[in-house]
Order: structure tokens, then C-alpha cells, then sequence
């Protein structure tokens, strides 16, 4: 068996180690360092890393379609929390079943990300991005995530994290940014958009009534990541008419594959990463000191019965704010506001505890 090992920020081979124990029966592995340039270079890949490291490797993983163990070395860690990994320990007990021929093997559904053009075709950027950013989203197409995408306050939460030190970031970052992030940020008039049911009475052209023309499509891609071409059939926007699901002032709007992000905060407790589906959970209007109160409640899950919170599900939807907002995901920006988010069904394939 050949096997491909990525190492995130922080992680070495000495991480490895276990993973190599020739004493459990695996001394025919072939190892390797570095994402494979063809699936048939590996059998399997080890990613230690957390979310944003994940984040950045989805689309080549993708590509190569061979089964990924995750071992969580990031500061959040949400996707192998998903996968009920959550710990290395966890991580070796599905290796050594996974060696052992136990089929541990796991489909899961990914979400996507296409930024639409605006302003004359010309991409929108973040005022506050580092100049590989600017050129990163210069040529976006569109761009995996595996647990939750968010615009609005959850997404300032994430920039102002992102600027705290690594070891801060895995104690409580998320939360540490959140009182600065609340009083600075006012609410914003947002609308998403889901396709409209099919009705054979209608014409097909798409709905000229929505502000925002569709974005061009280069492949679905990484930071850093040479873009390949994504399957048609997966990725194309069929002519379509689009009807408003939700128009409101809005604190936030999550968009997610899993049921947590932030290190732990249950954001869509109902999420799940096999039913071709992204849970939606959008906060309306709040006073800081609601919002303050309401933070703690979104460990538990307990803020869906809170009236300002709307939640539900969609497999394709289209985000649209009167002015240009960040979107991040996996705690890292992809781009601004317009953009149209969807599902790939079973997209990754992944080893899991059995």
C-alpha cells in the first residue's frame, strides 16, 4: 500500500510516528510526503491539519478521489469533530481499521462556493486582504469547503481570529474575538435566493429580476492550488428562476456541511454531511446586548428557539448584501458578496472510526 502524508502548519514527521508502527502489521506501506500529482502515485492520504489546512487542500483531494484520513493538529479541528475524530488517538484507532481491511470508508457531500462577477466582470476583494490574497481571489473560480461558509459577523469573528497567535486561536480564539467583533458590527440588508420549484407553465430563461449577473467558472480550486476542471454536471447553473427565501437585516448567515464551526459552536445542530444538503442558520437584527447573551447558546445548539434566528436547508442558494460583505469558510476568506453556494454530493471520500 502506498501511502501519501500532508503536514499543516505545526505538524512534523515526528507526528507520524505512530501511524508507522511497524509492530501493528504494516510494514508493506510505502510512504510519501506531498499531495500526489495522480491518483495512481497513492492508495490513501493522511492530512494532519485543521480546518483551514483541510480548506486549502479539498480540491485536489477531490480530484484524485482516494480515501483521506484526517488527524486533527489545527486550532478548530470542526471537520474531524464531524467525523467523530477527535483526537490522534482517534485518528490511529481508524488507520490501524482501516489496515486492517475494515472498509472504513465514508462518503460525505461537500459545499461550493462560486463567486459571481460584479462591477463590469471585475472581482471584489476585501479591503483588508494581503496582496496573495487579492491575486487568489483575482482568478477565483469556484471553492470546496467541508464544514460551514458564513458572511456577516461570524465572518469578522473569523478575520480577527485569523490575525491572533496559533496557540490562542486553540484556546477559546473565536470566542476571545467575539465581544470586539459585536459592538463594531451593525446589521446588513441581505437576501438569499433559492431556486424556484419547477413548474412546466413557465418558461426556462432565468430570472432577470435578480441584481446580479452569474460569475464565470474556473474549476473548483485551493489556495496555492494549481485549478482543475470541475465535472460539468456538478458545477454548471442551468437556466434557472430564482425566488427570495429570506430578505432582512441580518447579523450573520452560516451556510453549513457540518453542525459546528468556531472551535465547538453549534451553529446547525441538525447539519449533516450526507443528505445533499446545507443547513442554513441566519440571525436577524439584534441588540448587542441580546446578541451578547445569545453567544453562549450557540454551543448547545439552544438558539434555533430564539426569534430572531431563522433556520433551514437548501441544496443551492445565491447570497446577495447591498454592499459587498467577506465571505469565510473553514475559518478562511474565499470572497465577497455576490456568490451562489451549493452542494456536491458524496465528493470525499474519507476514513472513518468503524
Amino acid at each position: 500500500m502506498r501511502a501519501a502524508v500532508i503536514f499543516g502548519l505545526g505538524c512534523s514527521p515526528n507526528d507520524l510516528k505512530p501511524f508507522q508502527n511497524k509492530r501493528a502489521g504494516r510494514n508493506d506501506i510505502e510512504w510519501r510526503t506531498g499531495m500526489p500529482a495522480v491518483s495512481g502515485e497513492a492508495d490513501v492520504i493522511l492530512l494532519f491539519g485543521g480546518d483551514g489546512t483541510i480548506h486549502r487542500h479539498l480540491g485536489p483531494l477531490v480530484k484524485l478521489g482516494l480515501p483521506v484520513l484526517i488527524v486533527p493538529s489545527g486550532s478548530g479541528n470542526d471537520f474531524a469533530r464531524a467525523l467523530n475524530l477527535r483526537s490522534v488517538h482517534d485518528s490511529l484507532a481508524a488507520w490501524n481499521a482501516y489496515c486492517s481491511g475494515n472498509g472504513n470508508i465514508r462518503s460525505i457531500d461537500l459545499g461550493v462556493i462560486t463567486p459571481l462577477e460584479v462591477a463590469h466582470g471585475a472581482a471584489s476583494h476585501p479591503a483588508s486582504s494581503a496582496p496573495n490574497d487579492l491575486a487568489r481571489a483575482s482568478g477565483l473560480g469556484a471553492r470546496y469547503f467541508c464544514s460551514v461558509a458564513g458572511v456577516g459577523l461570524d465572518a469578522e469573528i473569523a478575520r480577527r481570529a485569523n490575525h491572533l497567535p496559533r496557540w490562542l486561536r486553540a484556546h477559546g480564539g473565536y470566542a476571545l474575538s467575539f465581544p470586539a467583533a459585536m459592538f463594531r458590527f451593525a446589521p446588513f440588508p441581505m437576501k438569499i435566493l433559492t431556486p424556484e420549484a419547477p413548474n412546466p407553465t413557465k418558461d426556462c430563461h432565468p430570472d432577470r429580476s435578480v441584481s446580479f449577473p452569474q460569475g464565470t467558472r474556473r474549476g473548483v480550486e485551493g489556495p496555492g492550488v494549481p485549478p482543475h476542471q470541475p465535472d460539468p454536471t456538478k458545477h454548471s447553473s442551468p437556466a434557472a428562476r430564482w425566488e427570495v427565501k429570506k430578505a432582512q437585516p441580518t447579523i450573520l448567515a452560516a451556510f453549513a456541511n457540518t453542525s459546528t464551526y468556531g472551535g465547538g459552536m453549534k451553529i446547525a445542530p441538525r447539519a449533516q454531511m450526507d443528505d445533499g444538503l446545507l443547513d442554513v442558520c441566519v440571525i436577524g437584527a439584534v441588540d448587542p446586548f441580546k446578541l451578547f447573551c445569545m453567544f453562549p447558546t450557540v454551543y448547545f445548539g439552544r438558539h434555533l428557539t430564539i426569534r430572531e434566528v431563522d433556520y433551514f436547508s437548501a441544496a443551492r442558494l445565491r447570497v446577495e448584501t447591498e454592499h459587498p460583505l467577506d465571505l469565510y469558510a473553514d475559518g478562511e476568506y474565499v470572497c465577497r458578496t455576490p456568490m451562489e453556494i451549493s452542494v456536491e454530493r458524496d465528493a470525499l471520500q474519507v476514513i472513518c472510526l468503524p
